[in-house]
Formats: structure tokens, sequence, C-alpha cells
């Protein structure tokens, strides 16, 4: 049977779409999704419609990636990928939800604004008359959502070359 109906995971599987292998064992410059930022967490990096990523180079056991946002970043070589993009990239060009129960189907709940809560259900709840809540907007625990870092300090920088906001700067430079 040809290799085009069978999906492989392993290191001696042909570079064809949908295979999986490690980085050591795709060539330079192929595209890849479902990326392992470390061995054996499974892929959590590049996974939505039409997303990819490249592999730009090799040093010793880190290869370079570009991710989708620019991002340039040192990925260990014994991390698996998925060969090939990932499908469905007009997914965003599908028409937009017409009525609330289309919404519902999807399993997807109203969101109701904490402003017209109750003080008991949300920060910015209360008041007779519509107000903006008098405070940052926050989340029902107060928590808040607008506006400060949310990348968690134990995560490792060190493995980020280019980071999302020079490659924005550059690309803007260069148009």
């Amino acid at each position: 049977m040809p290799y085009d109906t069978f999906i492989f995971s392993s290191y001696w599987a042909p570079i064809t779409p949908g295979n999986s292998l490690t980085l050591d064992f795709i060539p330079i410059g192929t595209f890849v999704h479902n990326l392992e930022p470390r061995r054996g967490e499974g892929g959590l990096m590049v996974r939505t419609a039409g997303a990819k990523t490249q592999i730009l180079r090799k040093k010793g056991n880190w290869a370079v990636m570009r991710l989708p946002s620019g991002e340039l970043r040192y990925v260990n070589t014994i991390c698996r990928a998925t060969i090939g993009t990932v499908q469905d990239a007009v997914h965003f060009h599908l028409p937009a939800l017409t009525k609330a129960g289309r919404s519902r189907w999807l399993r997807r709940k109203p969101v109701v604004r904490g402003v017209s809560m109750n003080p008991v259900d949300h920060p910015h709840g209360g008041s007779e008359a519509k107000s903006s809540g008098g405070r940052p907007s926050v989340s029902p625990f107060g928590i808040l959502t607008k506006g400060f870092p949310t990348r968690s300090p134990r995560k490792p920088l060190n493995h980020i070359i280019r980071t999302r906001r020079k490659a924005k700067e550059l690309k803007r430079k260069l148009n």
C-alpha cells in the first residue's frame, strides 16, 4: 500500500504531511505544526486553523523555529512536531452566527456584563443607573483583565531569540 493512506509517528516515518517525527529527523525549511515545547509534554504550540511554523536552522541539539506570531525561539530537537500545516485555513472566513440558537448549538453560553449584575455576583455590579463600574475592568473574582502581563514568571525566557513585539516592529519597518 502507498504511504499516503497511513499516518506514521516514528523516527523512520517519511517526510509527508501528517506524519509526526522528532525535530532531529525533519529537514531544515520544512513547515510543521502541533509542536512540543518540551519533551514528553505533547503538542501544545501552533495548533490553530491554518497555522504553521518553520524550522530555520539547527545548532547542536536545538532547532530555531519561526512561530506564526513572528517570534523566533529555540526548541530541543528531541521534541516532536507534525509535518505540514493545520487544515481549515478558511475557518476565519465562515459566516457569523446568525442567531443565538446557533451559538447555543455550539455549546456556547451567553455572556452577561458585570455592570448588569448584583454586587454579590461581580465587582462591577450594583447601582440603579447605568454605570461603568467605577474601577478598572476586572473578572468576577477581582483579577485585572486588561493591560497587565499574563506570562508566568516561571516560564523560561532564555529560549526566545526574537519576541513577537520585535517581529511586529520589524514587519512595520519593512512595509
